[in-house]
């Protein structure tokens, strides 16, 4: 029987020893593992990353929208963009704190809250390329704006729905969401971030009645305090606490018991319709049930890996406008006799700022035409990757704008039209972005969810090995397989790359040659640390972040590469200029990708864990 490595394979719960774990740690292991979203039949390009075999075939050529869908993007784009810069103000927004009735109609009057809802639900209908793109296009504008629209229909009530929800509960509520009913996502509780085997929130079947009855209390709901539906995830108060079953409901906000209490107010997105909301004996009908009980996470799970998308998205639109900003300001700036863009210090921030924006861009597009090439398609790490690196680009971008216009950039865009200068608001988009590292699962998580997909394949291969709850015969079984796979797998990552990808461009062929050395020095690093550390490794958060940066440093060059191939081939973009900025980012990331190899050889993790321990009094 042939024996592969790759993150195909059916999940198994016994490929993680859980014997020697506390209660609480196998609870929270096991429900996470239970809900972990299958993989499609494709293979992913960023698992392969970690295996030492980069398959170069699933990212180039770059997978192009389709004539037809770019139009239909088109045609709706330009609509919202003469609409937010003729009718929104997001110096107001920002300076009250609320988004006026009158542009939220607007909105809702060209189809922005139905972008992907199907047309015979009452939606637009167009794809998961063209909504990134109009998440782009709104992170130039207005981060309020974009919250309101992402939150909607990210990760509220139509992207479940579209996905799992049944034929009667899509004709109930999609028209509604797609004609301008707000909807939220409800999961946060005060003492449950990303930890759901500790919800609070449960569920009661009433037999009597045929309803659930939900009690409890959710927190940081975004669009919650504006919201006419939302979705709500809640632990069945039947489930054993050693195996919580967690179930998603929809429940209209108007139902008796639901209520918001507090809305909460932020360093910057102020007017983010974010709140408390508390559930008292609320009773919903069954119907109102989204997917079976106990499947709660499978639909947070999915959503969340399309939703995610938004975020990077939306960092693309930011960045631009960022990058418009300081370009104008370096060239016309005079410091010390010329313009401080030719100072080498401001020249190689904007050098940088061009080509990450580049780069986050090409891994949206990318991930966005996988989900319409194939709604299947195993997303996971690519998402994850693109919502990590992009946001963290995206943050730094801001920042490197915000030093560029120095006192201009801290000074706030009211007081700078005050006195007669141009009211650029850098400060805004400062405050605005810096939740995007957290929204949606942060840089942290990020990590933590791409690490336990890249050991996925050696835990399903090597696991059952180390399994002490498996039979003697059972293990010595896996231990022959693991065997036979990896006494052929390892010797190749050592061997020479001469070959990177045929289909991306000549000027590009040696950077793609790279990758492929570089990801199998990834591949044999992260074995080594399995075989060093063991089961102990996914303690070693810090260590494991080094190689998923390692990886994201790869992707975004090979997204990038391909990216600019397809744009140059499709008469769509200037080619030496392309050419130069892609090659240039390749080079610096390279250089990056060294410093964190070098970084897991020498580092003050133990020194750095200790001081921490003495410091909470551990």
């Amino acid at each position: 029987m042939k024996t592969t490595l790759d993150s195909k394979t059916n999940n198994s719960p016994n490929t993680i020893d859980t014997s020697k774990m506390s209660p609480e740690e196998r609870a929270a292991l096991e429900l996470a593992e239970a809900a972990r979203v299958e993989a499609g039949s494709d293979e992913s390009f960023g698992s392969s990353l970690f295996l030492g075999r980069p398959s170069f075939s699933a990212i180039t050529p770059f997978p192009a929208q389709t004539v037809e869908d770019e139009d239909q993007g088109d045609a709706f784009l330009r609509d919202l963009e003469s609409f937010l810069e003729n009718h929104v103000d997001p110096d107001e927004i920002d300076r009250t704190g609320e988004i006026p009735d009158e542009v939220i109609e607007g909105l809702a009057k060209m189809g922005a809250f139905g972008i992907k809802i199907p047309r015979e639900y009452g939606g637009l209908g167009l794809s998961q390329t063209n909504y990134s793109r109009a998440a782009m296009l709104l992170g130039k504008y207005c981060g309020n704006l974009t919250a309101l629209l992402s939150a909607h229909q990210s990760i509220g009530v139509p992207q479940p729905l579209i996905v799992f929800g049944t034929e009667e509960q899509k004709k109930k509520f999609l028209p509604r969401c797609a004609g301008g009913e707000i909807s939220a996502f409800a999961l946060t509780e005060p003492n449950v971030g990303s930890d759901p085997a500790k919800m609070e929130t449960t569920a009661t079947f009433d037999e009597a009645t045929g309803e659930y009855v939900i009690n409890g209390e959710k927190l940081w709901c975004t669009n919650g305090v504006k919201a006419g539906v939302i979705i709500v995830m809640a632990r069945m108060a039947d489930s054993k606490p050693e195996r919580p079953k967690i179930s998603a409901f929809i429940v209209e906000m108007d139902t008796p018991g639901v209520e918001v209490t507090h809305r909460c107010h932020f360093m910057g997105l102020k007017a983010l319709y974010n709140g408390v909301v508390t559930f008292e004996n609320v009773r919903i009908p069954k119907e109102n049930l989204v997917l079976d009980e106990g499947r709660g996470l499978k639909v947070a799970l999915t959503t969340l890996n399309t939703g995610r998308i938004t975020l990077p998205a939306a960092c693309v639109g930011m960045a631009k406008r960022c990058l418009e900003w300081s370009t104008n300001w370096a060239g016309r700036r005079v410091q010390w006799g010329a313009p401080v863009g030719r100072h080498d210090a401001i020249a190689q921030k904007l050098a940088r700022m061009k080509a990450e924006t580049f780069a986050i861009e090409a891994m949206v597009k990318y991930v966005s035409l996988l989900v319409d090439r194939d709604k299947k398609s195993d997303i996971r790490i690519e998402a994850a990757f693109a919502k990590m690196w992009g946001t963290e680009k995206g943050w730094e971008i801001v920042n490197d704008t915000m030093q560029i216009r120095g006192g201009r950039g801290y000074e706030t865009a009211d007081s700078l039209a005050a006195r007669g200068d141009d009211p650029v608001p850098v400060e805004r988009f400062l405050r605005d972005s810096r939740i995007n590292t957290i929204f949606e699962g942060s840089s942290e998580i990020m990590r933590l969810l791409i690490a336990r997909e890249a050991l996925d394949p050696h835990l399903k291969m090597g696991g059952p090995v180390l399994n002490s709850t498996l039979p003697l015969k059972e293990r010595a079984k896996a231990a022959m397989r693991s065997a036979w796979f990896y006494g052929r797998w390892y010797p190749v990552l050592w061997m020479p790359s001469l070959v990177g990808s045929s289909d991306v461009l000549p000027e590009f062929r040696g950077d793609a040659r790279k990758v492929k050395a570089l990801s199998r020095k990834l591949a044999r690093k992260l074995f080594h640390s399995m075989l060093r550390h063991g089961p102990k490794l996914e303690k070693k958060q810090v260590l494991l972040g080094r190689y998923i940066e390692i990886g994201a440093e790869l992707f975004a060059m090979t997204a990038s590469m391909s990216y600019a191939g397809y744009l140059i081939e499709s008469g769509k973009g200037d080619r030496d200029d392309l050419i130069e900025t892609v090659r240039y980012f390749c080079k610096r990331s390279r250089g990056v990708v060294g410093n964190l190899f070098r970084d897991l050889r020498t580092n003050a993790d133990a020194e750095g864990y200790r001081m921490a321990k003495k410091m909470i009094g551990d």
